[in-house]
């Protein structure tokens, strides 16, 4: 890998994944140049990606497997699946558990995150009920565990 002046090698990731990134996750960039031929484009605004949708390539200074980036990979691409209005929400509702700081959390402390689901989704006024589809959507494509009783666990 080459490097460019002032480039650190202590982490890389990549979210090259289309379907991680709905439109709403990303910004306009207006051509470089007043005289350039490309037109607007975009940038991937990287804070929106949820941790879970990162592939790390390279952690800590060294470059991981490449089997290791490509398990990571197929853990996501369930993900592809779902229409991009639910992805956005599955998204969302994985970044706000992964805010819990823990791996296991009872349904009341997933229902604790409303509010913050409520800004993201304004127009959604089901936010409860939407809580519990979207772990159930995460279990089914075994990002979470259902432990009974009303515990979960992040896998």
């Amino acid at each position: 890998m080459s490097r460019a002046h002032g480039w650190s090698e202590t982490y890389c990731s990549s979210h090259g994944l289309p379907f991680l990134s709905p439109p709403w996750k990303s910004e306009n960039r207006w051509p470089r140049r007043h005289d350039a031929r490309e037109g607007v484009g975009c940038n991937i605004v990287l804070a929106h990606i949820p941790p879970d949708a990162r592939i790390h390539i390279i952690t800590e200074g060294q470059w991981r497997s490449p089997r290791a980036v490509r398990e990571q990979y197929k853990k996501l691409r369930p993900l592809a699946k779902l229409q991009v209005r639910q992805r956005g929400w599955t998204l969302d509702t994985l970044n706000a558990i992964r805010s819990l700081g823990t791996s296991e959390f009872t349904l009341n402390e997933a229902y604790s995150l409303k509010p913050a689901l409520s800004v993201l989704h304004p127009d959604n006024h089901h936010v409860h009920d939407k809580i519990r589809q979207q772990l159930q959507v995460l279990r089914d494509l075994g990002l979470l565990e259902f432990l009974g009783g009303g515990n979960y666990r992040l896998r």
